[in-house]
């Protein structure tokens, strides 16, 4: 596998296949002009993507097993082994569409359901899996595949070194990554639709601009690793996570790889194809078996391979697509920036909204960009990823409107009248706008339903995050299964999450993520007063590289006090003299019965956490003891049932 790695990367195979691409750009273009491509029909479909999880709602690894025992017609491996993806066979646009939608999602969840359920897991649709943690990413959870690692190996080369990330919501998250897999915290439902390439660029930028206020009804990630961050943190951390732009000391006009775009497109599909051409460089170089322009001389139709895969890794929120059905080519608009989840009703109800709006907009507005300048428009989708329904929307009408108001004075009637001209059946479109429209009068998007949820559950700090973000996972599992849209779930409770709890589990499910720490050259006297102040009894000592260098118990302060009073009072005692120096630590994989026995072991009452030398936590005996209760009025609570 790691020559397989290699040759994708191999100068000279990348020569080719950039010469393929180029030649695939020219077939293409001789296509349209040619009007090979299929036009006179509208057709719709989608790509679920899914989370899976262990009975203790955190990600689970099985997703090879999972796929064994599904119909690969139409499931597919993701980045990541905690990941699955199914496609929906595509429709065409008009009748009872959105309610096959409907049935095949729910009918292919189903399938996903059994299959997991026979190795012990579970399937759920999140933007973000609140239960996440950045050491779930490491390369052994990438899927085994030659291509996903030579694309790691790419996107690292072109970076020139980690991958940073730097988000701000309620909470801040600052943190560095030494690989692509950030990318498969984020889980979609990517809907597509058919368009004429005549009419390619007036659809897509319709597209382009109806998509913020789709997504501000539709937000559903608002954590990531336990913080607070955008409503819809997905679009941000995507962009940030293969970001292959190097910082220097220089401002450079480069673009992120994932975007929104930089402008409208003026021509046809072929200017967004050379502009990603233009501006990405190729990262994976493939060996191409076919010659597009003689299979167009001989009368046949090309699958334009090159292209479909330089395409794959420019990640573009509203992306163009080639490709071929029944043996006819078409052009769709993939948009990507919708969630998967909170329901599929839910996700249907977003998809129509979409497809209502752009078919609405290009008759009100044939020429989109006489009407919003592209700054509003990609402000606007912006505004939307960050804020959901709060969100301020620029350019419509000509002046700034509140995204609520916005979407239920203007657009659900207007995606109304597109769905209505496109002849969807009028109980479809009532049931779907319905959604929608009730989605947003109650404040309720997928995004709201968890935060509202956080807040209740301990909001008083007697609950820790880890287990709030558990009954997040149970609460939102059991309600997708209901089947009901989000606007009408009850919020989630601690309650919910008792399965999370178990000797078995590792450690980072219970330990203390908001650490109060001290340098070795301070003062003892400010240990004293931290352990005061926020009632704790063991104080971890870091060096100025940031590495665990020791610890202060509430004993040796003690201890400090009984012997040595006098000379604490006549000079000041630096920590690194009174602190434990070979200080016992565990990983956050460690079991809780490992970590109990390494304490009970080592006659420790509390283990730091650490990786490569850096805290990330800490577990101390009242953490277990919390446990065993917790799982002990579980045995007893089945007892009496039983």
């Amino acid at each position: 596998m790691g020559e397989q790695v290699d040759s994708y990367s191999d100068p000279n195979r990348l020569r080719l296949f950039m010469r393929a691409l180029l030649s695939d750009v020219m077939a293409l273009e001789r296509m349209i002009q040619s009007g090979v491509i299929e036009t006179g029909i509208r057709r719709i479909g989608a790509e679920q993507e899914l989370c899976l999880v262990d009975r203790s709602f955190r990600p689970t690894r099985n997703a090879e097993k999972i796929l064994a025992e599904l119909d690969r017609a139409h499931f597919t491996p993701e980045l990541g082994t905690f990941n699955l993806e199914f496609n929906l066979s595509p429709v065409e646009f008009g009748g009872d569409c959105l309610s096959r939608l409907e049935g095949e999602l729910n009918r292919r969840m189903t399938e996903a359901r059994e299959a997991a359920a026979k190795h012990g897991s579970e399937v759920i649709m999140a933007g973000i899996l609140p239960t996440l943690r950045k050491t779930d990413l490491d390369l052994d959870a990438m899927m085994p595949r030659p291509r996903f690692l030579a694309l790691n190996a790419a996107l690292k080369r072109l970076r020139g070194g980690e991958f940073e990330l730097r988000l701000t919501g309620t909470d801040e998250l600052i943190l560095k990554h030494d690989n692509v897999m950030l990318e498969a915290c984020n889980t979609s439902c990517q809907v597509h639709f058919q368009v004429d390439p005549t009419e390619f660029a007036k659809f897509y930028n319709i597209a382009q601009v109806v998509t913020s206020p789709v997504l501000a009804a539709a937000v559903n990630s608002p954590f990531l690793f336990g913080k607070r961050l955008w409503k819809e943190t997905r679009i941000a951390l995507f962009q940030q996570a293969v970001d292959t732009r190097p910082t220097g000391n220089h401002v450079l006009d480069r673009s992120a790889r994932v975007s929104f775009g930089e402008d409208w497109v003026r021509g046809s599909i072929l200017d967004i194809f050379r502009e990603d051409i233009a501006r990405f460089r190729v990262v994976l170089g493939i060996d191409i078996d076919e010659d597009p322009l003689s299979i167009l001389e001989n009368g046949g139709i090309p699958k334009l391979k090159a292209l479909q895969l330089h395409n794959s890794t420019v990640y573009r929120w509203n992306r163009p697509c080639y490709g071929v059905l029944d043996g006819k080519p078409n052009l769709r608009i993939e948009n990507r920036a919708l969630p998967a989840g909170p329901s599929v009703r839910d996700e249907v109800a977003n998809a129509a909204f979409w497809f209502g709006l752009v078919s609405g907009t290009v008759e009100l507005h044939p020429d989109v960009t006489t009407a919003m300048t592209f700054d509003n428009a990609k402000n606007n989708f912006l505004a939307a990823a960050r804020q959901g329904l709060d969100a301020q929307f620029e350019g419509f009408g000509g002046r700034t409107v509140p995204a609520r108001e916005l979407i239920l004075k203007k657009l659900i009637p207007l995606a109304r009248e597109g769905l209505q001209a496109s002849r969807i059946d009028e109980a479809d479109i009532d049931k779907y706008l319905g959604t929608i429209e009730a989605r947003v009068r109650s404040g309720r998007t997928g995004a709201m339903w968890q935060l509202a949820s956080f807040r209740q559950m301990g909001g008083d700090g007697s609950v820790k995050n880890t287990e709030r973000m558990g009954a997040l996972v149970s609460a939102s599992l059991k309600r997708q299964k209901e089947g009901t849209p989000v606007h009408e779930w009850e919020l989630a409770d601690v309650g919910e999450a008792q399965e999370w709890r178990s000797f078995d589990h590792c450690v980072e499910q219970y330990m203390t993520t908001e650490l109060f720490t001290v340098h070795r050259d301070e003062v003892i006297d400010l240990v004293a007063n931290v352990m005061d102040w926020k009632h704790i009894r063991h104080v971890p000592v870091e060096d100025d590289d940031g590495k665990l260098v020791g610890i202060v118990s509430y004993r040796s302060l003690l201890r400090l006090l009984a012997r040595d009073l006098p000379h604490h009072r006549e000079r000041p005692v630096p920590v690194a003299e009174v602190m434990a120096q070979n200080v016992v630590t565990c990983s956050p994989k460690t079991t809780t019965l490992e970590a109990i026995r390494l304490m009970r072991e080592k006659k420790v009452a509390c283990l730091p956490v650490t990786v490569d030398g850096r805290l990330v936590g800490i577990v101390s005996e009242r953490d277990f003891l919390r446990v065993a209760g917790a799982l002990l009025d579980a045995q007893l609570q089945g007892n009496a049932t039983n």
